[in-house]
């Protein structure tokens, strides 16, 4: 590893001399310049580190070396050497844009401490920078797979609404359609991608916590409040918020967020304060909101205030011909995660991805994908590689996704056929999940999934 570079600008001869001689021995690599001039020459053709530089030189003033060095690079750290009791220009210096000072004559141990917190900055900024670099690479719109008609308008759209300054969107559709990936493409694709993007899950806290971990709590507001803490909406100023499954989001914590979609200001728990922030608000859901709205279990007016822009992401099963896109993607991604070299899906198993209905959408396809590669050492994924409900007759079959249902002409409530289908496959099969699962063309888990969506399963305790 390269041995850390420090620039010393400084016309002492016997100054630049004893930094040389020091910080060698730190392990160091040292260069410096008597003048200004010089050491701008240095800085541009060396690009060190940290530059130590004088105040007072004999060409030009280090005030003018160190603006100089700020417009090259910005990030560049300085640390500034000033006579002893020069404290204005000293301020006036960090102000520039200096890491920090020290005073003539200096203590070379502090000198040392202050280079090596300089050197862990450098460190952070750079490990920041590239986790930053990650991150937009991973989440951009060519990340969003598929070529469907519906696909290529909802990426169109997405493309909208991360250059535009809208504050509240809402992402509906089935579990594993990918809207925690399009929350955070509208994100980092966006001005607001230097700043934090923060995650929630609605489902996963109970009401209590989800609104401390949203708005926070002040010293003692309640038992175990043992200091201030700061919340999500706090944390996430000038960013991004997802609020993943807002469907089920108690009523009570609805209100207060939509104080906070509407006003932009929010109190900590237990706090007398308004706070202010600047936020785009993303929302997330798999069920039917307008239908909860009519259930009284979700506010009519926060439902339309989240509902400024729908995005509707459709179900896998409805762009078969992106599955072997997505398998591809997969495939690639898994390959380099494994060490692995399968080269694709056999021509039987594209088959079956053509054919399956995918109830898991996308999730389930990259966990399908998975799986295979972690279990099996082919060149190619095989159907034997894939689980058993993707090879039956029936979930191979076309006709197993067609539908014997006929829409009357006063209409129908889709939840209540859905609902009539899960208890008849339960009935038939004597609640055989597993059996019931395979009639209706799911996973055990998506069976599992609508058993508790409408009330087949006992609460758990």
């Amino acid at each position: 590893m390269e041995s850390p570079k420090i620039l010393v600008i400084d016309d002492e001869k016997l100054l630049r001399w004893s930094l040389e001689q020091n910080l060698s021995k730190e392990g160091y690599s040292v260069i410096s310049a008597e003048k200004g001039l010089e050491g701008l020459d240095l800085f541009s053709a060396e690009q060190p580190d940290i530059v130590l530089l004088d105040i007072h030189l004999p060409d030009i003033s280090g005030l003018n070396v160190l603006e100089s060095i700020k417009k090259e690079n910005r990030n560049a750290l300085v640390i500034m050497i000033t006579a002893f009791g020069d404290v204005q220009t000293a301020v006036k210096t960090i102000k520039t844009g200096a890491y920090d000072f020290v005073e003539k004559p200096f203590n070379m141990d502090k000198l040392k401490i202050l280079i090596s917190k300089a050197l862990e900055t450098v460190t952070l900024r750079t490990e920041v920078s590239q986790f930053r670099d990650k991150i937009s690479r991973q989440y951009n719109f060519s990340s969003i797979i598929g070529t469907s008609g519906q696909l290529v308008k909802i990426v169109d759209l997405v493309r909208k609404v991360a250059k535009s300054d809208a504050t509240t969107i809402l992402l509906q559709g089935e579990s594993g359609t990918g809207k925690d990936l399009v929350a955070k493409v509208i994100h980092y694709e966006s001005s607001r991608a230097g700043r934090p993007f923060m995650d929630i899950n609605c489902t996963a806290l109970p009401e209590t916590l989800i609104e401390s971990e949203l708005f926070g709590f002040e010293k003692g507001a309640f038992t175990d409040a043992k200091q201030m803490k700061k919340g999500l909406f706090e944390l996430s100023d000038g960013g991004t918020i997802f609020l993943d499954e807002i469907g089920d989001m108690k009523l009570s914590t609805q209100a207060k967020l939509l104080k906070v979609i509407e006003n932009k200001t929010f109190k900590r728990i237990g706090g007398t304060r308004d706070i202010t922030v600047d936020l785009r608000i993303i929302a997330s859901t798999n069920k039917n909101l307008l239908e909860e709205v009519r259930k009284e279990n979700f506010r009519e007016d926060l439902y339309y205030r989240l509902k400024v822009i729908p995005i509707l992401l459709p179900p896998l099963r409805d762009r078969p011909d992106d599955t072997l896109l997505l398998a591809d993607f997969f495939i690639g991604e898994f390959n380099r995660d494994f060490k692995k070299h399968v080269k694709g899906l056999s021509k039987e198993t594209e088959t079956a991805f053509h054919q399956y209905a995918w109830p898991g959408n996308v999730r389930e396809l990259k966990n399908v994908i998975e799986r295979a590669m972690i279990l099996e050492n082919e060149e190619h994924i095989l159907p034997e590689h894939l689980p058993a409900e993707m090879t039956t007759r029936d979930a191979a079959s076309p006709a197993a996704r067609s539908s014997s249902v006929t829409v009357p002409p006063e209409g129908l409530d889709i939840e209540e056929v859905e609902k009539d289908l899960i208890k008849q496959a339960l009935e038939q099969t004597k609640w055989n999940q597993t059996r019931a699962a395979r009639l209706l063309n799911l996973t055990r888990d998506a069976l599992r999934y609508r058993m508790q969506k409408f009330g087949f399963l006992p609460e758990k305790s």
